[in-house]
This record gives structure tokens, sequence and C-alpha cells, in this order.
């Protein structure tokens, strides 16, 4: 695509050339660039990428877009006052528009995104649709896996990515959508049919200041879904009926509203609930008939995860039969509640729970089917929300018997600081404080008995931890592997 041709789509710029070369990639890393590219100058938090423009050229860039006029480059400059709002409207015109052409879902909330978004994937290839996901484990297109930096990428990368669904022949993709995605304008040009609530609880602080400040964020997936009503592209609004929240994103939607729910009477419920260590069963009540379920799942919150991706499905046309016989077989996504068997006569669990009501969620499961006492291994990630650390420890303390305080990511804070704000919430509790995770996770394998469980909270499917500007292999489950092993022996 010529230059000029691309421009015509941004309303605003200013460029003093008359050249118009071929753009053959669109491209923010100044690594990435090759000859024909077109480099986009981001100011990011802690690289401006305006500083990178010459080295783009010298690389093969042939145009370049920024937010403030760069001298003695050979290349046109186009200026824009928001290089990332250009981006995504570039980005969407250069890889052809490519979410106009599948069926989109979008997922938001605190907790429940990644399990949601794999339900709802497990349902639709029980459906024999061809699916794509995107989300904080991996960028899963058809049956190939590639890694992400985060939970919703820029863009640029999102629509790159749809671009490959649609040259694999997806029909349905299914997203984790994050706060930071939201309110940093990455998913413009993400055309959604379904849009997902799960659940709105204290998290991202540090960057959105106030609770209400968040719910906007996560509210705005609801206000972009549009606000024309069409019979042939109905545009659905999936809210969780127990959740406040919702009543505020109904009033920001022009959209169909399909509510789920286990408290309040809601289109999609969960009644006569009946759980195990092993399960859980339900009556399935839906606009489109009563079905009884067992899932492979405990926990309310995967009763909640449940429903969410359920009425995703209904609102994509998907039969209930289908949706049934996929959520019997699912057994759970990596990371979330999982269990660690290594033959040992006391449960381990690993759990992404890095929030206070994710934490208390799965603290509070246990306690329903837990015989002797519980351990909980957990820490707090370092230039993340410090309010939430006290808060997670009091809930540690409160619902487990062998509290273990440990590091996380600490990424550039000092552990033994984090740890501090851990024990601020929880003065004259008993605890135990270990700062290497690996010997925390140890200690717990080591001091439980027959009928315990231990629960490594906080980094889930995350195979790494970040020290300072390094980052190391680690995986929980692995760790508790290791350590229970060592006890057999």
């Amino acid at each position: 695509m010529k230059l000029n041709e691309l421009l015509t789509y941004l309303h605003e710029h200013e460029i003093v050339t008359k050249e118009n070369p071929m753009i053959t990639s669109i491209e923010m890393d100044s690594r990435e660039i090759k000859k024909g590219s077109l480099f986009i100058c981001i100011n990011g938090y802690t690289v401006d990428g305006h500083d990178y423009a010459r080295k783009a050229q010298e690389s093969g860039a042939v145009a370049i877009l920024a937010e403030r006029p760069l001298d003695d480059l050979q290349i046109p400059v186009v200026l824009v006052k928001d290089s990332k709002r250009a981006m995504a409207v570039l980005a969407d015109i250069y890889y052809g528009q490519p979410t106009h052409n599948m069926h989109l879902i979008g997922v938001t909330g605190t907790n429940g995104k990644t399990t949601t978004t794999h339900i709802i994937e497990k349902i639709l290839n029980e459906a024999t649709k061809k699916t794509g996901l995107i989300g904080t484990m991996y960028i899963k297109i058809a049956d190939e896996l590639k890694n992400v930096k985060n939970t919703t990428p820029e863009s640029l990368t999102l629509q790159k990515t749809f671009h490959e669904m649609r040259e694999k022949e997806v029909t349905h993709a299914i997203m984790e959508v994050s706060s930071h995605a939201l309110h940093l304008g990455r998913i413009h040009g993400c055309d959604f049919n379904v849009a997902v609530f799960t659940n709105l609880t204290q998290d991202h602080l540090d960057y959105h200041k106030t609770m209400e400040s968040y719910k906007y964020a996560k509210g705005l997936l609801f206000a972009q879904l549009g606000n024309r009503f069409d019979h042939e592209d109905v545009k659905i609004a999936v809210l969780n009926a127990d959740e406040e929240a919702s009543e505020e994103f109904i009033k920001m939607t022009a959209a169909k509203i399909l509510t789920y729910g286990i408290e309040t009477s809601a289109d999609v419920m969960a009644k006569e609930i009946k759980m195990t260590s092993k399960g859980t069963e339900f009556d399935l009540f839906t606009p489109v008939g009563t079905k009884k379920v067992t899932i492979n799942m405990v926990g309310k919150f995967s009763i909640y995860n449940v429903l969410a991706a359920v009425s995703a499905c209904l609102a994509s046309s998907i039969d209930l039969d289908t949706i049934i016989q996929a959520i019997e077989v699912m057994e759970g996504v990596r990371g979330r509640f999982e269990l660690v068997d290594g033959g040992q006569d006391f449960t381990v669990i690993v759990d992404y729970a890095h929030t206070p009501d994710s934490l208390e969620n799965v603290l509070q499961t246990i306690k329903q089917f837990v015989e002797g006492k519980i351990f909980c291994v957990v820490g707090c990630g370092g230039d993340r929300d410090r309010t939430k650390r006290p808060l997670m420890a009091r809930i540690a303390t409160e619902y487990s018997d062998e509290p273990i305080f440990t590091s996380d990511n600490p990424r550039s804070e000092d552990p033994s600081m984090i740890l501090k704000d851990m024990e601020a919430g929880v003065s004259g509790e008993h605890y135990h404080l270990i700062s290497n995770r690996e010997k925390a996770i140890h200690f717990a394998v080591e001091h439980a008995k027959k009928g315990d469980v231990i629960l490594i909270a906080g980094k889930g499917h995350e195979t790494y931890q970040i020290i300072g500007n390094e980052t190391f292999d680690f995986d929980d489950k692995e760790i508790a592997l290791k350590a229970i092993n060592n006890q057999n022996k």
C-alpha cells in the first residue's frame, strides 16, 4: 500500500514531502525495521521511539510517523498529535480490517478472564468453529501458540494477529481485554460482537489510582460496542448480574444485554449447586432451556466463569447441547486451581490468585473440602499496587492455618520491603516469612501432613520470576513437584 493511500484514513496529519513510497510493513520497534517499513515513533514509559528514528531510516524505513519534527531525515516524516491513536487506525487499515470479517468476543474483569476465554474456546471448538485466542498466557491461532508480552497487545500487534488469524481461516476469536488496554486505546479498531464482564475488585490501582477510574476503564469495552441497532450485526453485552458495576455498564452501552448470575435473577443462572473436592453439579437455567450440569471444576468463582462462557456462546448462536457437552469435559486451565500430583497424601494447588478477591475466593473454596490444615504460600508483585499487599496478607492469615509470605515478581523493588508492606496488615498474627519463593514452597511441602492443602498463589501459569532487571526460569508447579519428590525419597 502506498503511503498517501494509507494516510487518507488519518483525519489530522501533516507531511511536507512529495515522495509516496510503497509501505511493506508497519513497525513500532526499530529492531523490527526492514526495507519498506513505516516506523511509528511511540513515546513509551521507558523508551521514546523518536530517539530511534534515524536508526529506523538506516535500517530501511521509507517513512516515519511522529509527534514532533525530526531533523536531518531523508525520508517522509508524518506528524500527528497522538502516534498511538494514529497507529491503531493505520494498523486496522493496513491489515484489511480483519475483525470486520470474524466473530470477536472480548472478556474483561479483574478475575476470571483467562479461564472464561478458554472455556469459550472449548465450546466453540466443540461447535466445530476454528478459533483464535489472545490472552495472558499466549496467543493461539488455531493450534499454533505464540508468546505474548501483555494480556492485551498493542493495536499494531493485535491487528497483525487478527490478520494472521483470518489468513488461517479463523472464524471466531476470543480475547482477554485488560483495563490498561482499554484506557490506552489498544483495542481501537477491533469490531467486537460480544463483550463479557466477569467481576470488579481491587487491582491495578498503581495505574488507575481509584476504583471509580478502574471501573470506568472496564466500561469502555461496552461503550465501544457502538450505538447502532443492526438486525444483521447484533452487538451483545454479557454482564454479571451479581456485580454492582454491571448496572453502570448497562447505562454505558447501547448493545443488547444478556445477564448471568447465581444470587440475583438473571437470564442465565446456576441453581441447586452441589460441590465436592472433585467437581460441581448444578442446574443451568437459560433462555433456551434448563439442563443439569456437572463440571470438573470447584469453587463459586468457577461457576461464574462457566456461566460467563455459556452466556457468551449463547450470544454467539451456539446451541445449548453443544455448550453442555463442552463444559462437562473441560478440565480447567493451567495455573488456575491446578492440582499438582506427585503421589503425595496431601493436596497441592497452584493458582494465579494475585488480587485480594481472587485469593479470598480460592481459600474459601479450599475450606469447603480441606480435612487438615491449609498452607498458603503467597507474595505480591513489585512495581504494582502497594495498597493490596496488607489486604493479601490479612486474607492469607484469616483463611489459612499456615500463611507463608514470600516473593512473587519483585521486579525493581527490594523483596524485603514488599514483605514489610504485607506484614503491616497482620500485626500480631501467626505467619511465616520466607523471602526465597523456592524455599517457601519446599517449607510448605516439608511440613504438610495427610489431609492438608497447600495453596501456592500469585503466579499460576507463569514460568519465570522477575528480580531486578533479570528474568529467571521459575515454575511453581515444577518447584512443588521437585519438593514432593524430595519428600517421597
